[in-house]
């Protein structure tokens, strides 16, 4: 069924820049206690495993958002509930800057990162209100801000609670949160998608799409190995950086986001590229960057100026080359079924949040038994994954013009009529 905007005169930048900013603050909460964990554990007399769960409980809630809650977009009206799970997280964020105890901490973490999904409901949003032809350039403008918050968020931890202390930052971030609940329902329009289906044949036919669509399958393949890397990077980069190579302070390595944050700029020229139907393109672009990069940051391993030159060079290109295959993933993904974005978003980002959990967990194991190097051999092995996945994507589809997407409107609601048979 088509979508129906209420009063909506076109996606302005102004209206495109809260969205992209609503996005970085919803998703930075899952990440402000990841430098902050020994200063928590102290305040609240925690041990080291009951601390470590913080980071375990925020990811938990965040993958039963995707799952359970991302698709309601498809279901209600999409204002009322961006603006709805973005208050939610204000009042959870609350929760957890007060917690007296570990209890009150782990469940205000896990309510958090279960809304924090706004971010995924926003991102559908702005691709449903752009013109077709505007439609990779404005998701990349928002994914710019998703990005940015992931990177930044252990920066700006690490400053606020150098000036207020840990509370601090879960108490920032509720204000900002408040507010972007505010200027959303003030500036969004209201849309309407209809999907026609009840909640349990929703879930059903969000399922039913990885049968139906083999766009879909393919791009979930590459989105989570791609993610992955990102992953086994940024969860080995403190060991290294705190560690006999380097040995920087916390606050210096989470000033490392700054540098991630340059290559997340890489978005929007993916998205303008991906409008001009050269989205196959930018994921092979996107998918031999980031095997090449391993080879930089493999050299950053031994410490010195050079070493650090050439993984900060490493970080950028990274960074750069993951956002490259996630903007196209996400714009032929868009494409499928445009009344079924929510489930096609859940399904997809599914998708890359196990395979990031999955890098990370990679990391702890390879990091203990074989140090910087190991991780780095994962990395490789990870970005020449995406390369073979895209190769064999690309093979299968021999013949076809990049970006083009096989004409099916009588199968447009295949995977709705599964679902509630």
């Amino acid at each position: 069924m088509a979508s129906q905007v209420e009063g909506h005169p076109g996606l302005g930048r102004g209206t495109l820049l809260l969205m992209s900013v609503a996005t970085g603050l919803s998703v930075a909460g899952n990440y402000f206690a990841q430098p902050l964990l020994d200063v928590i554990g102290r305040d609240l007399h925690l041990g080291a495993a009951a601390t470590a769960l913080v980071v375990t409980v925020a990811q938990v809630g965040y993958g039963l958002g995707l799952l359970f809650l991302v698709p309601l977009g498809d279901l209600l009206e999409r204002r009322r509930l961006a603006v709805g799970l973005t208050a939610a997280t204000a009042v959870f964020l609350t929760v957890t800057a007060s917690a007296p105890n570990g209890t009150l901490l782990l469940i205000g973490t896990a309510l958090t990162g279960l809304t924090s999904v706004a971010a995924q409901v926003v991102v559908p949003y702005a691709a449903s209100l752009a013109p077709p032809a505007e439609r990779g350039r404005t998701v990349g403008t928002v994914m710019t801000g998703l990005l940015l918050g992931i990177l930044l968020a252990r920066t700006a931890a690490g400053l606020l609670a150098d000036l207020g202390g840990w509370r601090t930052v879960y108490w920032v971030n509720a204000g900002l949160m408040l507010l972007m609940a505010v200027l959303l329902r003030l500036r969004l329009p209201a849309l309407h998608t209809g999907a026609g289906l009840r909640y349990p044949a929703l879930i059903r036919s969000t399922l039913a799409l990885f049968v139906q669509e083999p766009v879909l399958r393919w791009r979930a393949a590459l989105g989570a190995l791609s993610f992955a890397a990102f992953s086994v990077l940024w969860t080995a980069m403190a060991f290294l950086m705190s560690g006999p190579s380097y040995g920087w302070s916390e606050s210096a390595i989470g000033l490392l986001g700054l540098v991630g944050a340059a290559g997340s700029l890489s978005a929007s020229a993916a998205g303008r590229l991906a409008d001009r139907g050269l989205a196959h393109r930018v994921t092979g672009a996107g998918a031999f960057l980031l095997l090449g990069s391993w080879a930089l940051l493999a050299a950053g391993g031994a410490g010195g100026v050079w070493p650090l030159v050439a993984l900060l060079a490493g970080v950028v290109v990274l960074d750069a080359a993951v956002q490259a295959v996630h903007i196209s993933n996400q714009n032929l993904v868009y494409a499928v079924r445009p009344e079924a974005r929510n489930r096609l978003n859940s399904a997809y980002m599914t998708s890359y949040f196990v395979g990031g959990a999955a890098g990370s967990a990679l990391t702890s194991a390879v990091w203990g038994a074989a140090g910087w190097g190991g991780v780095c051999g994962v990395g490789a092995v990870l970005g020449a994954a995406v390369a073979a996945v895209w190769t064999a994507e690309r093979l299968r589809h021999r013949g076809r013009r990049p970006g083009a997407q096989p004409a099916a409107p009588e199968a447009a609601s295949s995977a709705d009529r599964i679902a509630s048979r």
